[in-house]
């Protein structure tokens, strides 16, 4: 009998020359985890730079419209004169019941008790406590809820009343 002895040898591939080396393997593998780390990168360095200048942009424009803008609420005087609160007529809050449309002080957002002394302002026809009516007016000119000016609707003092 014959036998033949079948044996597998392994030998091993010969070292690559340089111009293969160059041409693909390893180095390719390195430019392409470098782009895939490089790119995303620079795109947010990108979007931070636009962030940036449209943040500066917006808050130069704000800053050049609070320069040359006019108030929101126009300066007025001071409210009446302690003579002008004398006009409004005094009722108490049994006349302002039958008077006025409701019988809630609009500046304390209390009802008017029947026996509280109140102010109606002339015109609008509507009814406060005197304490509150006084501490508005002092300090405005126009009624509290219709925001009616008052000035020019109070009525006339006669010369033989006196404001005392």
């Amino acid at each position: 009998m014959r036998y033949k002895l079948m044996t597998q040898v392994l030998v091993p591939s010969p070292p690559p020359t340089p111009a293969a080396a160059d041409s693909g393997g390893g180095g390719s593998m390195v430019s392409t985890v470098f782009m895939v780390l490089l790119l995303p990168c620079v795109g947010m360095c990108i979007i931070f730079i636009i962030y940036l200048l449209l943040l500066w942009c917006s808050t130069r424009r704000r800053i050049e419209r609070l320069r040359f803008a006019e108030p929101v609420k126009p300066v007025t005087g001071k409210g009446l004169t302690v003579l002008e609160l004398e006009k409004i007529p005094k009722v108490t809050g049994k006349e302002i019941a039958v008077m006025a449309r409701s019988t809630e002080c609009a500046v304390c957002l209390e009802d008017i008790e029947s026996g509280q002394s109140a102010r109606l302002v002339p015109g609008c026809n509507h009814g406060f406590h005197q304490l509150c009516a006084d501490t508005w007016l002092s300090n405005h000119t126009v009624c509290p809820v219709c925001r009616a000016e008052l000035a020019p609707n109070l009525p006339p003092i006669s010369e033989d009343q006196s404001p005392c």
